[in-house]
């Protein structure tokens, strides 16, 4: 087995989504507090790409939209999409009340403990507008 390897990391720098309609998801995003701090068009193949960078704190959200001949392609992938993006919370029941009573689509019934960590840990996920899940986590 190879040996870990010396070099500092500080953190996540930011999570990219591909995404299938960049205004439904920025909008998604800015009601969770991120704000759209770049906007860039990219060339992919045969078009323009649009890439917005939302953030909130230090945590930074990529989303992209490909250009329309590769939508098909993002909507049809079954693999290579971000499984789900993990928010550190410190009180899991305040963020799931917010969250519930602000009418966002939340898979769990009510907050699930893990026993992960020393003490555990409680989470609950929600869906975003291309299926990509959010967790909420509070390690306990």
């Amino acid at each position: 087995m190879e040996s870990d390897i010396d070099l500092k990391i500080n953190g996540i720098q930011h999570i990219g989504i591909p995404v299938t309609d960049i205004k439904t998801s920025q909008l998604f995003y800015s009601r969770l507090g991120f704000s759209n701090v770049m906007e860039a068009p990219f060339k992919d193949n045969e078009g323009f790409g649009t890439c917005v960078m939302m953030q909130r704190g230090n945590m930074v959200m990529e989303l992209y939209q490909l250009p329309e001949t590769g939508l098909t392609e993002v909507r049809n992938r079954g693999n290579g999409h971000v499984d789900h993006v993990a928010f550190d919370v410190s009180d899991i029941d305040e963020a799931f009340k917010v969250i519930k009573l602000a009418g966002f689509n939340v898979i769990e019934e009510a907050p699930v403990f893990l026993q992960f960590w020393k003490n555990g840990c409680k989470y609950f996920n929600i869906t975003g507008p291309d299926g990509e899940r959010l967790e909420f986590n509070q390690v306990l």
